[in-house]
């Protein structure tokens, strides 16, 4: 009995991060897209959605290696799990203050957003399906 309240209460907890991640990517892809006309598309914003929601499910909450003398190599997983998150945390954050504030970035500052989108969620991806391959 408490080993299924246990799996569903992080089944759960793996949704909840999925949606964040969503609604990040939704953010990142309204501001964006509305700032580069060739990405103004919903097909764009429903990408930067999936992506969010793929890496903060997988990259976010990753298996971790013991702590004792037969682990005692830095563990990648972790390393990219958490940059990952902190760079894909910081372009959605950048993105919601652009929107709720009414910024006009240069297109410089929304690329270096997109790039950052792009490579967090891309190493929490490549984290979180590398920590769930090991043995």
């Amino acid at each position: 009995m408490r080993f299924g309240v246990r799996k569903t209460a992080h089944v759960l907890e793996r949704i909840g991060l999925a949606m964040a991640g969503a609604a990040c990517g939704l953010f990142v892809g309204a501001h964006v897209g509305s700032a580069i006309p060739s990405l103004t598309t919903q097909g764009f914003l429903l990408l930067m959605m999936l992506l969010g929601a793929v890496g903060f499910y997988l990259g976010i909450d990753t298996p971790q290696l013991p702590f004792d003398a037969a682990h005692s190599q830095i563990d990648a997983a972790e390393i990219l799990s958490s940059a990952g998150t902190l760079c894909a945390t910081l372009a959605s954050l950048a993105s919601v203050a652009v929107i709720v504030l009414r910024l006009d970035p240069h297109d410089a500052a929304t690329w270096l957003v997109f790039a950052g989108w792009i490579g967090g969620v891309s190493m929490q991806i490549v984290a979180g399906t590398k920590a769930r391959m090991r043995e």
